[in-house]
């Protein structure tokens, strides 16, 4: 069997770091599998669906290394959805309704009132033909439900939280087409994961009694279901379900400078029994991918997690990883002297500046000007060379008695304006000879 997985986001909105999980598990899963990871757009609200969301759905999957092998529209397929609900309607699973929506809300209230749970009675089964009529004259339109199957208990063995059992009387005939005509989530995720060959759907916890319900779907429809593998939901890091998940995502990351091979290592491996490693290689994540190691717990997302292993990360990216993001004349021998010191790839231009200038000197004190002065003569005097910072600090120790910090701390701030950064003696060798005597100068008058 070919393992086929599907992403499928409905472009009413940007993605957030829930949904860049399921995309990602779907797609390493197909990867480790040798399968397809299909793109599955799922714009049937035509109001709210937009191609500035496509487009932005597409870039952001791009951005993050996910790329689809196959991509396709629900949009494109209306008269499929039809004709399916047809013969449905044909083998009375699927039925007409006529409530309105605050007839259906009222109704819910009723039962709650009562401690019953909030169960369609299926009260437009037993309508007659005249009270429809009559529906139909007040300019009614129906809504469509899918009749479930109450005689067999609907089970699944899954992937992450193992057998399931769901009793289908528990739960309600969903509507499957609004009266506008337009169609909601459930029976066209149906017929698409048939159609297109879906094998195995990863997705949240919260869509498990969604999972029920559509087993019965292929089952109606003459179809095996597909594997199912429901994952914890994302926690913020005070524990609880987080409103502000929903608005992490790809551009947030991005104002960050956030590296997308960042995230994809934490959300490989947060809420499983891995340990979250700065793992630059999609393929060592990919390689132990398991759905036998995700936990039920919820996954715990930590933005300082977050930005801890994106500067691992960083450390470990090569210059032909980020030469496109650095200053034109920084070349694979400065990348290696001020990679150490980043904390993200904003810091770049900062440090760069170190090298080209110009730099904002410290306070300087008398007597520290004095010993600077005493190292730009020394400076004078020696030839360029790749242990110059050496010579210069040997020669000033010589020279001068100091040593440790005092010998240190005074030259790194005259030639770097800072009292930090990377290792002199290959920071010298950027910034030069020349420019290095000119700012000595300029910190010693």
């Amino acid at each position: 069997m070919t393992i086929k997985t599907r992403f499928a986001p409905s472009p009413t909105g940007h993605l957030h770091v829930g949904n860049i999980r399921t995309a990602l598990h779907n797609w390493m899963f197909a990867q480790k599998e040798g399968g397809t990871f299909l793109l599955r757009l799922d714009d049937t609200d035509a109001e709210r669906s937009k191609e500035e969301y496509v487009n932005a759905i597409r870039a952001d999957l791009a951005w993050l290394g996910l790329a689809s092998d196959e991509e396709q529209r629900q949009s494109d397929r209306f008269d499929r959805y039809e004709e399916q609900r047809m013969k449905l309607k044909a083998d009375g699973r699927v039925y007409p309704a006529y409530e309105t929506a605050q007839e259906l809300d009222l109704k819910r209230k009723i039962q709650l009132g009562r401690g019953k749970p909030p169960i369609y009675d299926r009260a437009a089964l037993t309508l007659t033909s005249d009270e429809i009529a009559a529906f139909e004259a007040e300019g009614r339109k129906p809504h469509w439900r899918f009749k479930l199957d109450h005689g067999t208990p609907i089970t699944w063995t899954d992937r992450i939280r193992g057998d399931q059992n769901f009793d289908p009387a528990l739960l309600s005939d969903p509507v499957i087409r609004r009266e506008n005509g337009s169609w909601l989530y459930m029976l066209p995720s149906a017929i698409d994961d048939i159609d297109m060959g879906i094998t195995h759907v990863v997705r949240g916890e919260d869509h498990v009694a969604n999972t029920a319900v559509q087993i019965q779907m292929f089952h109606a429809l003459g179809a095996k279901e597909p594997e199912f593998a429901h994952e914890a939901l994302l926690v913020g890091t005070e524990g609880k379900l987080s409103k502000r998940l929903g608005s992490l995502g790809v551009s947030s990351f991005r104002e960050k400078h956030i590296e997308p091979q960042a995230i994809v290592a934490l959300l490989a491996r947060i809420g499983t029994s891995d340990p979250v490693e700065p793992i630059a290689d999609v393929q060592q994540l990919i390689a132990s991918f398991d759905f036998s190691r995700f936990g039920r717990a919820p996954a715990r997302f930590d933005d300082e997690e977050l930005a801890q292993l994106n500067q691992k990360i960083v450390h470990l990216l090569d210059y032909e990883d980020v030469k496109s993001r650095l200053p034109e004349a920084m070349d694979a021998e400065s990348w290696a002297v001020i990679r150490p010191n980043l904390h993200d790839m904003g810091d770049v231009g900062q440090w760069w500046k170190v090298v080209t200038g110009p730099i904002i000197l410290p306070e300087i004190s008398a007597e520290d000007k004095e010993f600077l002065s005493a190292a730009h003569g020394t400076l004078e005097g020696l030839e360029a060379s790749d242990d110059l910072w050496k010579q210069l600090t040997g020669a000033l120790k010589e020279a001068t008695g100091r040593k440790g910090k005092p010998l240190f701390m005074p030259l790194r701030q005259a030639l770097t304006g800072l009292d930090h950064g990377p290792d002199m003696n290959s920071l010298l060798l950027l910034i030069g000879r020349d420019i290095a005597l000119a700012r000595l100068a300029t910190a010693s008058s």
